[in-house]
């Protein structure tokens, strides 16, 4: 299993600043190990951020994503003690969430 998302929700004025970093590492397919042999495909297909159950973010992302991604993105209507739970799906079917509690 991968390490945790680490997930940091600050609640500024009426929305919540989000910052999100997923530890995966993002192979292209493309590059090669050092016998010349293509390393396979692994990358993060999707993403969802969800507020006390309820999804306020869904990306679709590709080999082009640097490894280890970080997201930013604020979500209004938040307050402290809500909960985020943001969960990524890779192309092998790996899947992990992960939750935070805005402050």
């Amino acid at each position: 299993m991968t390490e945790p998302t680490k997930i940091q929700a600050e609640l500024k004025g009426d929305a919540v600043e989000v910052r999100v970093r997923m530890a995966h590492a993002m192979e292209t397919g493309q590059r090669k190990d050092a016998a010349g042999k293509t390393l396979p495909a692994h990358f993060i297909q999707s993403v969802t951020a969800s507020l006390n159950g309820k999804p306020v973010l869904q990306a679709q992302l590709g080999t082009a994503i640097s490894r280890n991604p970080y997201f930013g993105f604020r979500v209004k209507g938040a307050r402290a003690g809500d909960k985020l739970a943001v969960t990524w799906t890779d192309n092998k079917g790996e899947s992990r969430t992960d939750e935070a509690t805005i402050a």
